[in-house]
Formats: C-alpha cells, structure tokens, sequence
C-alpha cells in the first residue's frame, strides 16, 4: 500500500515538464541571452576601453568617456539630436493623429479614398530607411532637376536643401516626419476603433460639438495610447541613423550627426571601437530613461483606474 501511494503521488517527467513553464522558456532565454543581453555586455565593457578596428591590443581606461564628454562635437551633437527629435515626434503624432481621423470619418461614410490613403501612409512605413534617403535625396537636388526646387524656387536660383546646415537639419527632419508619420496613423486608427460609440453618441446628444467632443471626450480616452505612441515614436526616433546617413551622411559638416549616427561613424569610418561604444552607452541610457517614464506612466495610469 505504501509503494502504491508513492508511486500515485509520484509525478513522471513528462508531466513536470507540462506543468512547469521554465523547460519551455529556457530556449527563448538562452536566444534572447545571446541576442541580446550579451551585445549590450560586451558594448558596456568596450566603452571602458580605448580598442580600435585597426590593431587587435586594447587597456581598460575612461579615456573614451573623457574623450566624448570633452569633445568639440558632444554639445553640438547632442543639440542636434534633440532638435531632430523633438520636431520629429510633435509632428509625427500630429499629422498621425489628422490622418487617423480623416481616414476613420472616411470609413464611416464609406468613402473608398480612405483606403487609398491608409494604403499609401502604409507604405510609407514599409519602405527601409536607406530608400527613403535616396527617395529623398532626389526630391532635394540641389539643381533644376530636383523636383522641390523646380517647383518651389525662381529661375536661375536653387534652395540649398541639404547643402546649408541650418536647411540640412529641416531636410532631414522632413524627411523623417513622413517616414514616422505612418506609424501613429496606425496606433491611433487603431485607437479610435475600440472608442465606445455610445459615449460619443451621448457627448452629441447633450450637445457638445466637434471640438468639444474631440478635446474633452476622444483625446482623454485616446491618452494612454497617445503616450504609448509618444514613447514608442521618441524611441524610435532616437536610433535613426540609416536615413540620415543616406540623406546627408551627417553633413554638411556635422550639423546633422545626431546620436546614432555618429556611433556609426566613431565606429566604422573613425575606426574608434571604444569611443563609439561609449556613444552607444549614452543612447541607451536614454533609451532607458524614456522607457522607464514608460513604465512609470502604465503604473500610475492603473493606479488611478
């Protein structure tokens, strides 16, 4: 009777590994280890070196901090950066947000152009950096033959988009409004199906009209997306680099190096392995920060609720 009890109460391995999620996870932990976690290490410990591309010896140091922070370039850097981003996600969540309305009052009267433009927005979300710089690049010519210029300057006079750096950094940040834009389209169209259309009737009802309903009903339930789209937006806007390289490559002169692109270039043009790595460090660290106000803000938000 004894052994019957312990081999009743005895469970077989199978079972355990059903019942017990860990076997199942231990893979996925192990790919995100070596994915992930082990190239935000190795970054972590080549910013404390002074390693380069060329020549394989390297000492641990914080020169290549020393030499970030006291460099020439960090403040215009990091000016630069703020300005492409700030500009950047303010107009990509407002043009995002005007689209996903005309497209979701389009849908309602069945009108077959909000499809079009939702399929054209898309596509401009779909398309790599690298073609929307080139793509770019080509409207901005600086000649008759660019297509901004043939529309929008005089004859005989050019603009020069991406050659003047105060124009430069304009260009580009252009050119990424339209690229981002297509992402907060998405985000808030797919907020405004999931708003409850019986406050909306009733808001109408009691006689509150469009901008009344628009600022004090619709915005206020959209808010926890429009913060999701404002982190994921700064987030992304942050680690451009490829269309900025394609576009001007940081030029003319640096006045539109932001962050990112300027890790690429410590890296792979300077052949600076520490010093790029420690660039790389300061990006995350604001990634981080951005992401923990995130966080912070879903607490607080389920806090209240």
């Amino acid at each position: 009777m004894l052994s019957e009890k312990k081999i009743a109460g005895r469970r077989t391995w199978s079972e355990t590994i059903t019942d017990s999620p860990s076997p199942w996870l231990f893979p996925l932990g192990i790919i995100l280890g070596a994915t992930f976690l082990y190239p935000i290490f190795e970054i972590a410990r080549l910013s404390f070196t002074n390693a380069g591309l060329i020549g394989g010896g390297y000492s641990y140091t914080f020169e290549s901090y020393l030499s970030l922070l006291q460099s020439p370039n960090f403040a215009n850097m990091l000016k630069v950066t703020a300005m492409f981003v700030s500009f950047s996600v303010v107009f990509q969540m407002l043009f995002g947000f005007l689209i996903a309305l005309l497209v979701d009052q389009g849908a309602k009267r069945g009108l077959r152009v909000s499809m079009v433009t939702r399929t054209a927005v898309l596509s401009a979300w779909a398309i790599p950096g690298v073609i929307i710089g080139i793509i770019w690049s080509i409207l901005y010519e600086q000649s008759a033959a660019g297509i901004l210029n043939y529309v929008l300057s005089s004859p005989g006079q050019t603009i020069p988009f991406l050659s003047d750096p105060q124009l430069a950094l304009a260009s580009v940040t252009v050119a990424n409004i339209w690229r981002g834009t297509a992402f907060s389209m998405i985000l808030v169209y797919a907020g405004l199906q999931t708003l409850p259309s019986d406050v909306m009737e009733a808001a109408k009802v009691d006689g509150a009209n469009a901008w009344q309903r628009l600022f004090r009903v619709m915005l206020p339930l959209l808010a926890p997306i429009l913060f999701i789209d404002l982190v994921v937006v700064s987030i992304e806007t942050f680690n451009t680099f490829d269309m900025v390289l394609a576009l001007t490559g940081g030029g003319p002169g640096r006045s539109t190096e932001v962050v990112a692109l300027s890790i690429y270039n410590q890296i792979f043009r300077q052949f600076n392995l520490g010093q790029g790595a420690a660039t790389a460090v300061l990006l995350l660290t604001i990634n981080i920060v951005v992401t923990f106000v995130y966080i912070r803000f879903l607490e607080g938000n389920q806090e209240v609720r």
